[in-house]
């Protein structure tokens, strides 16, 4: 049982950002799901995940994977804002990506049509600069 001298939320690990993430993935497929009837059974299974987490007294597990949850949206933030100042802020040259082995490639810009040739998969093809 429960001490008596602490009250609900010194109990349980209430709301973190992870809990948020769900919250809003829940609200998500919960207001798709009016328009498509199918999407209501995984919006119920993330609303009940996200209750178990709220009243959950296992606070050191809760707050591991909060701690992993935080730690990977970092690195998708920043990953998106290196790739947006890479593509705003280089105006000479052109990136683009292999075909065949989605090598990431650039080329300066201005050249008209060149053949390029991949260094990891050799594949030949045509692209504008």
């Amino acid at each position: 049982m429960a001490e008596p001298n602490k009250n609900f939320w010194q109990r349980h690990p209430g709301v973190d950002a992870y809990s948020l993430f769900w919250l809003v993935i829940f609200l998500v497929l919960a207001g798709l799901g009016r328009f498509y009837l199918p999407l209501l059974i995984p919006a119920l299974v993330v609303l009940v995940y996200l209750v178990f987490r709220l009243l959950s007294k296992n606070q050191e597990k809760r707050q591991m994977e909060n701690a992993r949850f935080l730690a990977l949206f970092r690195a998708v933030v920043l990953w998106f804002r290196r790739r947006k100042q890479t593509l705003q802020t280089d105006k000479e040259y052109y990136y683009f990506k292999c075909p065949t082995c989605g090598q990431p490639m650039r080329i300066p810009r201005g050249l008209g049509k060149v053949q390029i040739t991949c260094r990891s998969c050799a594949s030949q093809f045509e692209t504008k600069s």
